[in-house]
């Protein structure tokens, strides 16, 4: 019997979508625009398949004005239909495995890791407990990499629903016709909606955006992932999860990221808390109301007759007091919002909303009714557990030397002297005898600057929340003690009664590498480690570390640190919760999450992890309700297994190869980057990175400072910018020749050893693999060769493409295959997209070209078609910053 080809539904889906497309194209832009571009997609097959391109790119010369949109429409909208296609195959491939009982689990499931776990000897009891004390945080943030309009990803969620529909067996003829009906419209639809935004989004639309996402799929994926783990565990160990066990959280900086964004204001936190407040209420009003309509039920308990009395209906007669108590809620959330009082009886902590379903709960259980109060109820107080009344908990993020200014200015007031000229003994001193003084420190009529006011306001506005709306407050660029102390004086002197816990985020190489000193004499200070009552919180950087020293160096300072900051907090009896900041691509800590978290340094887990999702991340991994089970639950099964199973400590030997590789790539990496007087002119001549700032991505500026040079801009810019030209240079830069050296000096097999062993390791050289199998010489050839006029300029290219090549070249020496040889599937994906993204590239590097010779004068049209390639090239590479 011949095999079953299990991608051929994925290539039966995009042959649809593409001929729908392609008649879409032909009826909307007329036959002529239909015929181009299918010369355009055949010259560029060819051209992949080894054939002279120079066929493509004389076609693609000879286009005029009117063509030019159209064209990377085209090619654009076919990537993005694509990756529906693939998100919509991996969905049903999950299916897949759960509908064959005779498959084994799905690789990195619960099903498949708790009875390993037993089967190495950890006991159930202690599998439940971690389990239930479990806490997973995922960080939703507003980074500008999402570039697709939220109107056409409503238009994309519509496509993928109807792939599922025509999915099922048994649809009639008549039924599959009025879905591919469907299907047409919606591309049709698409076809005609503009897919770049023309306005920046603010900060609130950003968290709206984030509302979004939780009510679209993460409001019912969270409860049905921790059903699972109850599933699991008492199918394996015969215990529950606790119905208050949250081993899953999600929260938010949106609308609190004030790190460089003077959009993000007091005034615009304190509204995104309240509508996120409004939001929540919402979303338990729907709640509750389908539950009300189901429990019609008269057996109830002596505890919920006493509180309700003799009623026909005593369930509902309890929910209806629930349901008013929500609407008043939401009510007064709206007034708010308005400016208003609306003086009501509301919810205003969780827990008096989970009394009376907790109530309901026990009843229905003494009264011998488990299957229903196991189903909706439970959802609806687990969703309590983890959203509560504040839907999400709001992370703030600022600068330190914000804080250091206001508190400069009150010093300064005071006539105490210059707080920014007191070296950091005379910081300490000054802020624990402040943080121990019952008088307050900022004075009434202080005269703060703007800057100044803006930061004591936003401490102010935060002291008047509940503590359930708040998350941490993450200190950017933090590097002493004093940093975090002076963040905590301000919350004192601001009235907060329960401040939020502080978070320092050490972000460059240099911050890295004094992090764990600076924490060690954090928690030698009596009073601040009382303060902290146990815990404590690290926000490690990925991304500007990475742009600070290269990949490798910056992965292998991140895993050092996370060592060094558990050794001091073990040492203080401090249990410690470490924050990765990654972001979507490998330069910035992205890549699987599953395999980042289990190459984790031993021991650095232990039972708590946040991580941000950032961008266009959110949609890629939560956007669809069977990618949303999918991914919890890997976030779920990695943070148990590395608390329970955490891979083995690292050889010395393979220590030692790592520091030395990563002491040349930092060397490498900054030779080309800061010291290369080449290198500048490079960057901003071949790469769209100026072009990139016309995309209205996000509310935040991509740089921190508007007059700095490249160092002054963000890692997403930073990182989109090489993306788009194909070099992926902030991923490889001085990795291949410091790999390539070692294997020159007879330590292939050293390096081989620690790739087969090392699951640290095996990450790093998996994630170079990734991002070099996405990297293209050739394209990064056509850039320079269009683009560059200066041979310097030209020159210098060549020096990286070869060392573009050497990279690929070395990875494939240590793996002793071709790239990503283990990962087939992406392997064919890249290359199926090629094509299709090779004429955008084209396009792109032409419009770059004609607007640069228009200078301010600018063209609508060569701008839009310019927006259009960006877009396409990021759809077709699933990847910006």
């Amino acid at each position: 019997m011949a095999k079953r080809d299990k991608h051929g539904a994925l290539r039966d889906d995009v042959r649809l979508l593409g001929e729908l497309l392609g008649d879409t194209i032909r009826i909307q832009a007329g036959q002529a625009v239909f015929d181009k571009i299918e010369q355009i997609r055949a010259l560029a097959k060819a051209g992949r398949h080894g054939e002279d391109s120079e066929a493509l790119l004389a076609v693609m010369a000879e286009l005029g004005e009117e063509e030019l949109v159209p064209v990377a429409r085209a090619f654009s909208h076919f990537l993005n239909y694509a990756n529906i296609a693939e998100q919509h195959h991996r969905v049903r491939r999950r299916r897949a495995y759960q509908c064959d009982s005779k498959a084994p689990p799905q690789e990195g499931s619960l099903a498949e890791l708790v009875p390993r776990l037993l089967e190495q000897g950890v006991d159930p009891e202690r599998v439940q407990q971690t389990l239930s004390e479990l806490r997973v945080e995922l960080v939703l943030t507003a980074h500008p990499t999402e570039v697709t309009r939220r109107t056409l990803l409503r238009k994309y969620e519509d496509i993928g629903e109807i792939l599922g529909a025509l999915d099922h067996p048994d649809l009639t003829l008549r039924e599959r016709e009025a879905q591919l009906n469907r299907l047409r419209r919606r591309i049709v639809a698409a076809w005609h909606s503009d897919e770049i935004r023309h306005r920046r989004p603010s900060p609130v639309d950003e968290a709206k955006w984030g509302f979004a996402a939780i009510e679209a799929t993460l409001w019912e994926a969270v409860p049905e992932t921790l059903r699972e783990i109850d599933r699991v565990l008492r199918q394996h160990t015969g215990l529950r999860l606790p119905l208050a066990s949250v081993p899953l959280r999600i929260a938010s900086w949106m609308g609190g990221d004030r790190d460089g964004n003077p959009n993000v204001t007091a005034a615009v936190t304190e509204e995104v808390i309240l509508l996120a407040r409004w939001k929540a209420a919402d979303l338990l009003l729907r709640d509750i109301r389908e539950l009300r309509a189901d429990l019609s039920m008269v057996d109830a308990n002596d505890a919920l007759r006493a509180r309700v009395g003799d009623h026909p209906e005593p369930y509902r007669e309890l929910l209806r007091e629930v349901r008013a108590r929500l609407e008043n809620t939401r009510d007064w959330a709206e007034a708010r919002l308005k400016g208003e009082e609306l003086n009501v009886p509301v919810y205003l902590h969780d827990a008096e909303l989970l009394e009376p379903l907790e109530l309901i709960h026990r009843s229905l259980l003494d009264c011998d009714m488990e299957a229903i109060a196991e189903g909706s109820l439970v959802n609806i107080i687990r969703r309590v557990h983890c959203f509560g009344l504040a839907l999400l908990p709001l992370d703030v993020r600022q600068e330190s030397t914000r804080h250091a200014e206001a508190i400069n200015e009150i010093t300064e007031y005071l006539g105490l002297g210059r707080y920014l000229d007191w070296d950091e003994d005379q910081k300490q001193r000054f802020l624990l005898a402040e943080l121990q003084n019952r008088r307050p420190l900022i004075p009434a009529d202080l005269p703060a600057s703007d800057e100044v006011a803006e930061v004591l306001e936003t401490f102010r506005t935060l002291a008047g929340q509940p503590a359930a709306a708040l998350g941490a407050y993450i200190i950017s660029m933090a590097t002493a003690p004093s940093d975090v102390l002076a963040v905590r004086l301000l919350q004192q002197s601001c009235g907060c009664r329960q401040p939020q816990r502080i978070v320092p985020l050490f972000e460059t190489l240099s911050d890295l590498e004094g992090a764990a000193d600076t924490l060690e004499q954090l928690l030698a200070i009596d009073w601040y480690r009382k303060d902290i009552q146990g815990r404590h919180e690290v926000m490690i950087g990925y991304s500007d570390s990475a742009k600070d020293a290269g990949f490798f160096a910056a992965s292998w300072a991140q895993y050092r640190v996370q060592e060094q900051l558990s050794e001091v907090c073990r040492r203080h009896g401090v249990h410690l919760t470490l924050f990765h900041g990654r972001g979507g691509s490998v330069s910035r800590g992205g890549g699987p999450a599953h395999a980042a978290l289990l190459s984790q340094p031993p021991g650095t887990v232990n039972g708590a992890v946040r991580v941000t999702e950032q961008g266009e991340m959110i949609q890629f991994k939560f956007g669809v309700m069977g990618l949303a089970l999918r991914n919890l639950e890997l976030y779920t099964s990695a943070t148990l297994e590395a608390t329970l199973a955490p891979p083995p400590a690292p050889r010395q030997s393979w220590r030692d190869m790592m520091q030395t590789l990563a002491e040349r790539t930092v060397v490498e990496y900054r030779r080309v980057v800061r010291d290369d007087p080449r290198f500048v002119p490079y960057f901003r001549t071949v790469t769209p990175e100026l072009e990139l700032r016309r995309l209205a991505l996000g509310s935040r500026p991509a740089k921190r400072h508007v007059s700095g040079g490249v160092e002054s801009l963000r890692a997403i810019p930073w990182v989109f910018a090489w993306t788009q030209m194909r070099l992926m240079l902030p991923a490889w830069l001085g990795t291949g020749r410091s790999l390539a050296e070692q294997v020159e000096q007879g330590r292939l097999e050293l390096l081989q050893e620690m790739d087969r062993n090392w699951s640290f390791f095996r990450m790093l050289l998996d994630m170079q693999e990734m991002v070099l199998a996405k990297a293209d010489s050739r394209v990064a050839d056509h850039y320079e060769r269009y683009l560059l006029q200066e041979e310097t300029l030209v020159s210098l290219g060549e020096e990286l493409r070869s060392g573009l090549r050497e990279a690929v070249e070395v990875l494939q020496t240590i793996s002793g295959e071709s790239l990503l040889a283990r990962i087939p599937v992406l392997r064919r994906s890249i290359d199926v997209r090629n094509p299709y993204v090779d004429p955008l590239h084209i396009l792109q590097v032409e419009l770059m070209r004609r607007l640069r010779e228009l200078g301010e004068q600018g063209d609508n049209t060569l701008e839009q078609g310019l927006m259009i390639s960006i877009a396409g090239i990021a759809a077709g590479l699933r990847n910006t910053g």
